[in-house]
């Protein structure tokens, strides 16, 4: 079970890497989530596809889920070491604190806290790794195991 995960796991990451790239094109971006969602249903349905024949949905759509963490896992380390370049392409810093109202920056010079490092690529890189790694985990599992589960019933020879 863990050889066909893998490989599909690692399929899907590849497929991730396109993913991000693609996201850093300003007009396209905005259709990278649907495409990591299929990112994640290919992983799975991968993973149970490559499964010896007489494929049972239960082990299949644990090697789904194997193959969805897989992708997650690759999928959000390679968004994170993205989010400096994506940062910089859109403007660094600055473009967003320009985008602050002035009472927000009123605030944060009050409690002596400067915009520019709290909007930093360090920070933003944090913030991906802290939120896209967790939720790339669970919803690459859950989606390739309901793939994986799909395809084993739909094909189990």
């Amino acid at each position: 079970m863990s050889r066909p995960a893998v490989r599909a796991g690692l399929v899907g990451g590849l497929i991730g890497l396109v993913v991000s790239l693609i996201g850093l094109i300003p007009a396209v971006g905005c259709i990278t989530l649907p495409l990591w969602l299929a990112a994640f249903l290919a992983a799975g349905g991968l993973a149970a596809h490559w499964m010896p024949p007489r494929r049972q949905t239960g082990p299949a759509a644990g090697a789904g889920a194997v193959a969805g963490v897989i992708t997650g896992l690759i999928s959000g380390l390679i968004s994170v070491l993205l989010t400096p370049l994506s940062l910089s392409i859109s403007g660094g810093p600055q473009a967003i604190i320009s985008q602050l109202p002035p009472e927000s920056l009123e605030a944060f010079e009050q409690v002596g806290v400067d915009p520019s490092l709290l909007f930093g690529a360090g920070t933003l890189a944090g913030v991906t790794a802290l939120c896209c790694l967790p939720i790339g985990l669970v919803g690459g599992a859950a989606l390739g195991a309901l793939s994986g589960l799909i395809y084993a019933a739909a094909k189990p020879e």
